[in-house]
Formats: C-alpha cells, sequence, structure tokens
C-alpha cells in the first residue's frame, strides 16, 4: 500500500503490551486489518488517535490478510457522539465490521458511513431515520437490490393502498395476509425514498432492514445493541417495552 487514504477505526483490541489491532474502514481499500505496533506504548504519539469517530488518514504494509500500520494522522477532533447516539454509532461500526469482506473496495458506501456518523454527531432529533437510511445504503452495497416500487408478482408498481409480502431473493408480492412480512404500498413508497415522515413508516423500515440483513449476519447477536439495552435505564413493571435501535 502506498500514499494515504481517509478512513475512520471500526473496532480496536489490544495485541501484545504495546500495540493494537484495528479494523479500519478505508475510502478506496473498504475494510483493512492493520496491526499498529506501540501504539499502546506510554509515549505513543497515535495513543489517543486511533479511537472510533476519529476522521483520519493512514498509510499501511505488508502481506496477507493483517498489514501494519505505517503512519496515521487525525485530520479533525473525533465526531461527538454521547449516550445514545454513541450506542447507535457503535452499532453501525459493529455492522461494517460484520457484513464487509476484508479488503474489497466500497468507496460510495465510505461516504454513506461518513453521512451517517455527522447527522448521528449533529444530533437534531432520533437517531433511527439516519440509521435505516444507512441500513439501506448498506444493502444496496451488499448487492442486495430490492425493487421497492414494483409487485415482484405481476410487475405492476406498487399501491399505496394495497399489502404486500415480502420474500427473500424475490421481493414484495401482492398479498392479502397480514403478518411480520407485511408492508403496505405506503410503506414501499417511503422505503424507495428513505424517508420515513411517521413512526408507522420507521417502524417499517426497521421491520425490513432487520430481516434484510439477519443472513449476512447470521445467528450471532451483535455486541452493540446489548450494550444498548443494559445502557437504557431500568423501568417499572407496569412500563411499556422500550423501542432498541
Amino acid at each position: 500500500m502506498e500514499g494515504w487514504q481517509r478512513a475512520f477505526v471500526l473496532h480496536g483490541r489490544p495485541w501484545s503490551e504495546t500495540s493494537l489491532l484495528l479494523d479500519l474502514f478505508t475510502e478506496h481499500n473498504g475494510r483493512v486489518r492493520v496491526l499498529a505496533k506501540g501504539a499502546r506504548a506510554k509515549r505513543s504519539q497515535l495513543k489517543g488517535t486511533l479511537q472510533p469517530f476519529t476522521p483520519l488518514l493512514v498509510r499501511w504494509g505488508g502481506r496477507g490478510e493483517m498489514k501494519f500500520l505505517r503512519s496515521a494522522e487525525a485530520v479533525s477532533l473525533a465526531l461527538p457522539l454521547s449516550g445514545t447516539t454513541l450506542y447507535c454509532g457503535l452499532y453501525v461500526n459493529e455492522l461494517l465490521s460484520r457484513v464487509l469482506e476484508h479488503e474489497t473496495p466500497f468507496s460510495e458506501l465510505f461516504f454513506d458511513y461518513l453521512y451517517c456518523i455527522q447527522a448521528l454527531a449533529a444530533d437534531d432529533g432520533s437517531p433511527e431515520p439516519t440509521l435505516r437510511r444507512f441500513e439501506l445504503a448498506l444493502l444496496g452495497q451488499l448487492g442486495y437490490g430490492v425493487d421497492f416500487l414494483h409487485c415482484a408478482g405481476s410487475g405492476e408498481p406498487v399501491s399505496a393502498g394495497m399489502t404486500y409480502s415480502y420474500r427473500e431473493e424475490r421481493g414484495f408480492i401482492a398479498s392479502l395476509v397480514i403478518n411480520n412480512r407485511s408492508f403496505t404500498g405506503h410503506h414501499l413508497h417511503a422505503l424507495a425514498q428513505r424517508e420515513f415522515p411517521d413512526a408507522d413508516t420507521l417502524r417499517a423500515a426497521k421491520r425490513f432492514t432487520r430481516m434484510a440483513l439477519k443472513p449476512y449476519l447470521g445467528g450471532k447477536p451483535l455486541k452493540s445493541q446489548e450494550l444498548f439495552r443494559q445502557f437504557l435505564p431500568k423501568k417499572r413493571p407496569d412500563a411499556p417495552p422500550a423501542q432498541e435501535e
């Protein structure tokens, strides 16, 4: 690897007493695993730099799956995530760590990620629309293209007043059956536009992205979702259940 690339740290863990093993999301090479030698040492200049949500310029080298970090510089301060938005950011990072193959370019997705983190940092309301847009962008980049605007059975345009059943690898088919896989045409139009004007369309978007992402995630639960549940304040036994991200 030659030259600098823009990157973010998705995940890091200690590797020996003084080093870090990092998963980076880079602009041109996608997810790259690098060993940052000496990054945990007391006098290391990188000690406070290699943190999630900090825009970086990085260089690395080496052969094989694991590379060696040559240099890293922070472009700016870390994007300010805290509380709920921090857990949302950790969720997005874990999604990318779980579903992206090593060193597969996702340049468009890199900017979708950047916009997502910036929107979370702005904290101008509920983070859910931002998360749903990112999940839909991720599915599209993974090649999971779904036509939200045409019935997969007949090819006819989706009607706002009709109900459609989601079928994996096929799309949405008009159906009179109402269950967890049912979506109205209004829901599908919202998904196509990535605009969720009310709570009902947001819930529908969450149902769809959970179903569509499940094959990529397998049966292993996401650690970030477990952390978020622990973060939520404990409620009285008679209180309604909290809605997770």
